[in-house]
């Protein structure tokens, strides 16, 4: 965080200026150790222009590419101030162009590459702007940049896996509900009022498929309002603390997608401290920071035990051990090992890479198994609609005869 101060120095002039820390009392311990006794310390909101909505936001292969470019003009030479003017004048994103000017702004004002990404933590994630400062505090940027893409990549795959193994059903599903609502509101209106002419007895499934026509075609305006409302319920119900707690303990429990949790978590928690403790972040705040990039509570809790553990001088590994059902087993050994050997950084990499395979193969295997699942939910809802439909016609049929 960073913090505003004014104070008077050894001299006792009156100074201001700005200090990044982790808490206020750091910041002050900060300001005393640089010969100001400090007499105002506030803490200085992030300079953002506004919400990031659907049109205001940066990809994240935009953040690849841009850290990418950074550590690639650094290493040829380039001031950082240089790289970034360069920058503006390549990215063809309006909104993060603006950001990179800021940026460069706070750098030309004698501010620091990561107090600049700080001002933005809508877009820059605390890992990222943690693994900028360790390499800043180091004199290895570029190699710490070089880490940040590492790791924004492996982001980026692993969530593009998810998203492919999910995105076929999710075509065929809307598909089939599209093409349900046409057939309810335009042949089977058809079909109804020739078995009335007809006077035909009409079987439970059809009196069925007839009043969900009904209901559609004659209320369209009311379903369509009821959808929307359904949608926003939906969204500000996941907003809420205590729906979204219970939603994540249900989401670890089912059969299949649990394990693909397990798995999916292990590798973006393993991958996060395995970066930032490569990148020289204390342990401390490396832990704390990967509990930010979680997204699940369950697993969010784990990660609170280990700091509890860590200031207690206990090992991470026990903790991890101790949450089967969350985290593998194996995580918490080969972690284990890591700590005996003094190569944790290196155990938490070949963990994180284990597990990144292992989703990779299961997305796919979920596409796999997914489906005959959709095929079978597909022929049983067409033929539950064929039999509806074509059942009065036979008994037509046979009253003719």
């Amino acid at each position: 965080m960073r913090f505003s101060y004014k104070g008077r120095n050894a001299e006792g002039i009156l100074v201001d200026g700005v200090m990044i820390a982790e808490t206020k009392l750091d910041a002050i311990v900060l300001i005393r150790a640089g010969g100001v006794n400090p007499l105002i310390v506030t803490e200085k909101k992030p300079l953002m222009f506004g919400s990031i909505s659907f049109f205001n936001r940066v990809k994240l292969s935009e953040k690849i590419i841009f850290s990418k470019n950074i550590a690639g003009m650094l290493r040829a030479g380039l001031p950082l101030s240089r790289a970034l003017d360069v920058l503006t004048k390549q990215v063809q994103n309006q909104f993060f162009k603006s950001i990179i000017t800021k940026i460069l702004e706070t750098i030309d004002g004698g501010g620091t590459f990561s107090e600049g990404l700080a001002n933005f933590p809508k877009v820059f994630s605390p890992l990222m702007i943690a693994m900028v400062k360790a390499g800043e505090e180091s004199g290895g940027l570029p190699g710490a940049l070089t880490e940040i893409v590492q790791n924004l990549e492996k982001s980026y795959a692993l969530n593009r896996k998810i998203k492919s193994a999910l995105m076929y059903p999710s075509i065929i599903l809307g598909a089939i509900v599209l093409i349900g609502i046409l057939m309810f509101m335009f042949v089977v209106p058809t079909l109804t009022k020739t078995f009335k002419e007809l006077g035909a007895e009409l079987p439970m499934s059809t009196r069925i498929v007839i009043g969900l026509s009904d209901l559609i075609s004659n209320h369209v305006a009311l379903l369509s309002l009821g959808i929307v409302v359904l949608i926003v319920g939906a969204v500000f119900a996941l907003k809420q603390p205590r729906v979204k707690r219970t939603l994540d303990k249900i989401i670890v429990r089912i059969p299949v997608l649990g394990v693909l949790i397990q798995e999916v978590n292990a590798a973006r928690t393993t991958r996060t401290l395995a970066s930032l403790l490569t990148s020289g972040v204390s342990i401390g705040r490396a832990i704390s920071i990967t509990k930010e990039v979680l997204q699940n509570n369950e697993y969010k809790k784990v990660v609170e035990e280990i700091e509890v553990a860590i200031e207690k001088g206990e090992p991470m590994s026990r903790v991890f051990l101790q949450h089967p059902h969350l985290y593998p087993i194996m995580v918490g050994e080969m972690i284990a090992v890591g700590e005996e050997t003094g190569k944790l950084s290196d155990m938490l990499v070949d963990v994180a890479a284990f597990y990144e395979g292992e989703v990779d193969t299961k997305t796919k295997d979920l596409s796999t198994i997914i489906e005959p699942v959709l095929m079978i939910f597909i022929g049983a809802a067409v033929g539950f609609f064929a039999v509806s439909m074509l059942s009065p016609m036979y008994s037509i049929m046979d009253s003719i005869k």
